[in-house]
């Protein structure tokens, strides 16, 4: 299928401090694709890959699992390994949920984490009817743009395949029992009017990791897909300042790299 305009992974060539970036469930590049330009005029390398299943049409989602979402950012987070100094590891929602296990198996190769309403449960009754229910009803309602600003929509899809959702819940709890080998620096954002996942993802979150550098911030004027939302600009400088006083040096003035490139998949 071909992919959905827009849903384009992204890729900076820039300095020796890269980053990351994790996009959500049923969502796509889309939604980062602003903080992944901010990163990358600011000398950043960066990669912000389509995660297996998305930003074609939600059946080819439902053929696919944790194990090809996170094998797709393993490669890409190998692959900058190889290339540059410093790597950090972002995400939103599902997105968080990935980086945080790339930290926590790759230790002291990943410099920082980012996380934007990081997702760590499925939540509600009908999470523990998955098992039986995805073999009964292919897809429900979707999640995509919950977001308080009028004017931006994230693009994503209208329905949830529920073989993926199952996939998803597994994987929660594969990530969950995983959080204290968490150390890296940690900057957590999250939003207090959040329609997709609740606070206590959050908190389950920073009550695990054995991170000792921790930092939060709320979003008080976003809905849950905060990067296209009215706190998308505090994104930006909280993960820029981040990195910055990590990676002394690595964040230089706008325009300073060269142009980001957008492939196909």
């Amino acid at each position: 299928m071909p992919l959905l305009t827009g849903a384009e992974p992204f890729r900076h060539e820039g300095g020796e401090t890269a980053v990351l970036l994790c996009h959500g469930f049923t969502g796509s590049p889309q939604s980062l694709r602003p903080w992944a330009e901010h990163l990358a005029a600011r000398g950043l390398t960066v990669s912000l890959p389509l995660l297996p299943g998305h930003g074609t049409r939600w059946q080819d989602l439902s053929v696919t699992g944790w194990q090809d979402w996170y094998a797709e950012v393993d490669r890409a987070l190998r692959l900058l390994l190889d290339h540059r100094e410093r790597v950090f590891v972002a995400g939103l929602s599902m997105g968080g949920a990935l980086a945080l296990r790339l930290a926590a198996l790759h230790g002291d190769a990943v410099s920082g984490v980012m996380l934007v309403n990081p997702a760590n449960k499925v939540h509600g009754v009908a999470a523990h009817a998955l098992p039986v229910l995805r073999h009964l009803v292919p897809a429900t309602k979707g999640i995509a743009s919950d977001i308080a600003r009028p004017s931006s929509r994230e693009l994503g899809y209208d329905r949830v395949p529920l073989h993926a959702a199952h996939s998803l819940r597994n994987f929660f709890r594969l990530v969950d029992g995983e959080l204290p080998r968490v150390t890296q620096p940690l900057l957590l954002m999250r939003s207090p009017q959040d329609h997709v996942v609740p606070p206590a993802d959050s908190a389950r979150i920073l009550g695990r990791v054995s991170s000792a550098d921790v930092t939060e911030v709320l979003l008080e004027q976003s809905y849950h897909v905060a990067t296209l939302d009215h706190d998308a600009e505090r994104i930006f400088q909280e993960s820029t300042a981040f990195i910055g006083r990590l990676a002394p040096g690595a964040v230089g003035d706008p325009g300073l790299g060269k142009e980001g490139t957008t492939a196909g998949g």
